[in-house]
């Protein structure tokens, strides 16, 4: 039996409407949360095999993968794949259960699941 599990968690300050988050981009505030764990846990950003973030709303700034778009903004490595799912309210649960998945049935070592 493959044991999974957390090795560190990040989260960003909590926001309100018009605060000093809202002038961020939102890839910008997940891409900060995607470098710091990578940072804070030590682990080299090649070995990750799948980032999985969720998004509820993924229209205007958060269309187009914005897990993907995080990362890259961020400096990882472009060959890391990286999914966006929306499942509403429990989107980035929905990541850990599918990042926990993936490493589980072997398909990738290391994974990274956030939201936005």
């Amino acid at each position: 039996m493959t044991n999974i599990v957390i090795v560190d968690a990040v989260r960003t300050p909590i926001g309100k409407r018009g605060g000093g988050l809202s002038t961020m981009h939102p890839g910008e505030v997940l891409g900060t949360v995607q470098k710091a764990i990578i940072e804070r846990s030590g682990i080299d950003p090649t070995e990750v095999g799948q980032v999985v973030g969720g998004c509820v709303s993924q229209v205007g700034e958060q269309a187009f993968n914005i897990t993907r778009t995080a990362w890259l903004a961020a400096g990882l490595p472009l060959t890391t794949a990286a999914t966006t799912v929306d499942t509403q309210c429990g989107s980035s649960q929905q990541a850990t259960n599918l990042a926990t998945a993936l490493i589980g049935s072997g398909v990738v070592d290391v994974a990274i699941a956030c939201g936005v």
